[in-house]
């Protein structure tokens, strides 16, 4: 299986997904479309929403496929 790992920033925070992980639970993108679209490359537009918005959709990722960290 492939390891693919892709990151999106905003400057404040960097978006870490590992679709390899993904569940395909749709709580990324049915609670917070206006930063995740499936339909959409690339499908993360972190300028979508603010930085504390972000942060609790993706800690309701239940397969830890969606993960992120602060940049300094």
């Amino acid at each position: 299986m492939e390891n693919i790992v892709k990151e999106y920033t905003n400057g404040e925070i960097t978006i870490v997904w590992k679709p390899a992980l993904c569940a395909h639970a749709r709580f990324c993108w049915q609670e917070l479309p206006e930063v995740f679209d499936p339909q959409k490359r690339p499908w993360v537009n972190i300028q979508g929403a603010n930085t504390e918005r972000i942060i609790k959709q993706i800690k309701r990722c239940p397969s830890g496929a969606l993960t992120y960290y602060t940049n300094k």
